[in-house]
Formats: structure tokens, C-alpha cells, sequence
């Protein structure tokens, strides 16, 4: 028989996004136990590493499970807490994100700061298009649920289900990422467009938005709905509506009501945030003490991303964590990818690289050195790696392109790509080591 939860508890969800999925995370959250949403497609060694990390008390990983603990949990009410989401960070070492218990008034606080911003409302109705385990929709919806709201999961995305659920249901908010919109648009290209006036606020992230993209969501959607927000597993820092994008392309926004952005010299962004919005990495004081430093107005954080900001506040991104792949919104960290795909018989050295994509925004590939067919390296990969982490191009290379201290020179990998050729300006002074062109 399992322990008793206890508030500080955290329980792994490894089950499929669902309305009992969201209510158990709301029951959860409310006895200030801290439920851990994790990708049910993971594999068994890559649950181990997590849960290495965050020693879950309780791990539900099916439906039956799910509706047992549901029963144990108070009503849903004021959340005590921020869900443990895990991140891996370019060490490919998983991390979980650790609010700790809040106080009532910093609990409400937290609440009514995401209600301002989003005007979450008992007569919304949250569309949700990514699955719960990622935070974002995660938010969103509980946001929504939290204002007396109705939110509708149709499952896997697909364009024809989420254009008729957008018929049937008449969704008022979505959250989205770019490619999502790229396969809608997409979609309503062949089935004309539905009916979407019952939206007031659609939000993306998650990725760099194509500008054709951009603009024809602004032309697609209601005047005034559409906004774009940055922010990271570990906190949130701009808002932004895509008219004030238009005014300034290429913006993020400013910072969120109650945050103070800042940029270092080499354009290392920090974040001073309200003390509900702190994190530490759970059981990691090193990398917490990293992320955080002491300023005038406040303790800061960084993730490691790098931009400009204007005179007027506003945020323009110069890069993400140095070698993140961002496809379709889901952070891929290479160095985990080459841990698992290292191991794989026949391969003497690798690296894994993002190349640009035009409906993912990258494309995860690895350049491979050693004599393994492109087959192999596929099934292993499929034995060992949740879909969004498995390379959708394989490249033979004779040796990988590293620098005199032996890190791998990645934009060498991208410029070696057949698909996305490079120009020559970028490729060092040795100039790059040229692939075979083993193309999967």
C-alpha cells in the first residue's frame, strides 16, 4: 500500500491528458502536493533519470491509478503550489522545477497575477491543442478552470479534430505554438476557414514565429486577440499583443506586471520576478545558486537566453540556450540525445544539431561518425527516446568539426547539411569537415 501524501509530496503523471488528468493536478495542487507531468511516451531509462532527480512518493502511470489518487484528494480549491516540471538544460541532466510550497496570500497572488494578465474568465472556454504535461497549456487551462471556466481537450492534435471542436465548442482562448498554426492554416486551405469570432485571446510561444505566419494570423483571427509571450519551464518574462509586434518586429514584448528584465553585457537576459514566481532546482543547490543573483530591485534568474532590449523595454531575443533545439515548441537538449543515441552499437562519436525547418522551426538531425547503418540508429533511437527527441536526419561524417578544446563547432554541422547549404562565412578556420550525406 502506498505512503500518504503529505504536503511537499510529489506524484509523477505519466497518463495521457485528460479532464480527470486536469482535476487531479487542481486536487494535487490544492493539498500542496506537487504533481510531477511527465511525457507517457518516455522510455523506461529516461524516466529513471528523472526520477533519479525528483524521487517522486507516487508514480501514476495509468488510468485506473489516476482515478484512485483522484479519490484520496480534496476538493479542488486554492492551488498551493506550482506544478514540478522538469527540465533538461544543455548538460542533457534533467532538472525539476521547484516552487515549494506557497503561502495563502502569495498562493492568490500567483492566481490573480495570471487572471489580470489573460483575463481568465467563468464564461471562458480553453481550447487545448499541446499536451497537459508541457507547462504552458498546463497553465492555461488551469487558469481557466481556476475562473469557473470550460476546457476542452480533443485529444492529439489534429487540424480536422480542433477545427471542429472550434465549430462545436466555441472556444473564447488557445494556446499554441507555431506549428500548430502552420498545419491549421494549412488545413483551412483546403476546408475553408471556421467560424472564429467566439475567440478573444489566442496565445503563442514556444518557438520563433515565421513572419508570414504571424501575419496571417493577424489577418485570421479577430482584431486584438492575438498575442505572443516568452518565457521558459522556470518562469515567465514578457507579454506581448502582435500589434505592438508589428510596430516592433521581431519583439518578444515587455515585461510582465510585476517582473524587471535586465541584460548583461554579452546579452545574457535576468528576470526579477515576485517572490511566488521563484523556483530552485529540486535537490541542486549548485544550479540554482547559478541561475540566481542578488539585484537592487530584487533576486533575479537566468536560463542561459541571450537578446536586446530597447530603449522602451522591449525584448528582442538574439538566441535561445546555447545549442537548444526548439521543434514545434518542445526543447530538445542535444547532449541528452548524444548520451543515448552514443551508446548505440557501431557509433564511434556524434553530435546532434537543430537544423531550420519550415513547419517545426528546426528539425532534430545528428551528424554520425562510425560505421552503423541509418536503420539501426533508428530503432535505437526508437527504443530509447520519446518521439520529439528522435533525429529525423542521420549524416555520415569522416570526423565532427571541434574547436581546439574539443567542443563541437555545430553551426559547421548545419552549414555541412545538404538540405540548408552555408555560405562559407561562418565555418572557422580549418573550414568544416564535409559529410557523406547519409539522408534519413
Amino acid at each position: 500500500m502506498s505512503a500518504p501524501l503529505e504536503p511537499g509530496s510529489r506524484v509523477a503523471l505519466l497518463v495521457p491528458g485528460s479532464e480527470d488528468y486536469l482535476d487531479a493536478v487542481h486536487r494535487l495542487l490544492t493539498a500542496g502536493v506537487l504533481p510531477v507531468p511527465l511525457d507517457p511516451r518516455l522510455t523506461a531509462g529516461e524516466c529513471g533519470r528523472i526520477f533519479e532527480v525528483v524521487r517522486p512518493d507516487r508514480v501514476i502511470a495509468d488510468q485506473q491509478a489516476l482515478e484512485d489518487l483522484r479519490g484520496t484528494l480534496p476538493p479542488p480549491g486554492l492551488p498551493l503550489a506550482r506544478p514540478m516540471h522538469c527540465t533538461s538544460g544543455t548538460t542533457g541532466t534533467p532538472k525539476g522545477v521547484y516552487s515549494g510550497l506557497l503561502a495563502p496570500a502569495d498562493a492568490r497572488a500567483l492566481v490573480e497575477e495570471e487572471a489580470a494578465l489573460w483575463g481568465f474568465a467563468d464564461d471562458d472556454v480553453n481550447l487545448v491543442l499541446s499536451p497537459l504535461y508541457h507547462s504552458a497549456p498546463l497553465r492555461f487551462a488551469l487558469g481557466t478552470r481556476l475562473a469557473g471556466g470550460r476546457v476542452v481537450l480533443p485529444g492529439p492534435f489534429d487540424p480536422a479534430r480542433v477545427s471542429e471542436a472550434i465549430e462545436q465548442q466555441r472556444p473564447t482562448t488557445m494556446f499554441c505554438v507555431p506549428a500548430h498554426l502552420q498545419r491549421l492554416f494549412a488545413h483551412w486551405d483546403r476546408t475553408g476557414t471556421p467560424d472564429l469570432s467566439s475567440f478573444r485571446l489566442v496565445a503563442h510561444a514556444g518557438a520563433p514565429c515565421p513572419v508570414d505566419v504571424k501575419e496571417r494570423l493577424l489577418a485570421t483571427f479577430p482584431a486584438g486577440t492575438t498575442w505572443e509571450f516568452y518565457g521558459s519551464t522556470e518562469g515567465q518574462f514578457t507579454a506581448c499583443r502582435s500589434e505592438e509586434w508589428r510596430e516592433r518586429p521581431g519583439t518578444v514584448g515587455r515585461a510582465r506586471p510585476g517582473r524587471r528584465l535586465s541584460a548583461d553585457p554579452d546579452g545574457t537576459l535576468w528576470c526579477v520576478v515576485p517572490p511566488y514566481a521563484r523556483f530552485s532546482y529540486f535537490g541542486d543547490e549548485e544550479k540554482t545558486a547559478a541561475a540566481w543573483r542578488e539585484t537592487p530591485e530584487g533576486p533575479a534568474f537566468t536560463v542561459g537566453d541571450h537578446g536586446r532590449i530597447d530603449a522602451d523595454g522591449y525584448l528582442y531575443l538574439d538566441g535561445r540556450r546555447e545549442d537548444l533545439i526548439i521543434s514545434g515548441g518542445v526543447n530538445v537538449y542535444p547532449t541528452e540525445v548524444e548520451q543515448v543515441l552514443g551508446r548505440c552499437p557501431g557509433v564511434t562519436d556524434i553530435a546532434v544539431y537543430g537544423a531550420p525547418d519550415p513547419t517545426w522551426g528546426q528539425r532534430v538531425c545528428a551528424a554520425v561518425v562510425g560505421e552503423v547503418e541509418t536503420d539501426v540508429l533508428r530503432d535505437y533511437a526508437r527504443a530509447h527516446l520519446a518521439p520529439p527527441k528522435r533525429p529525423k536526419q542521420y549524416q555520415d561524417w569522416p570526423a565532427l568539426p571541434r574547436t581546439l578544446t574539443g567542443k563541437v563547432r555545430r553551426t559547421e554541422l548545419v552549414a555541412g547539411d545538404p538540405l540548408h547549404p552555408g555560405d562559407g562565412e561562418d565555418q572557422g578556420q580549418q573550414g568544416p569537415t564535409s559529410p557523406s550525406g547519409k539522408q534519413t
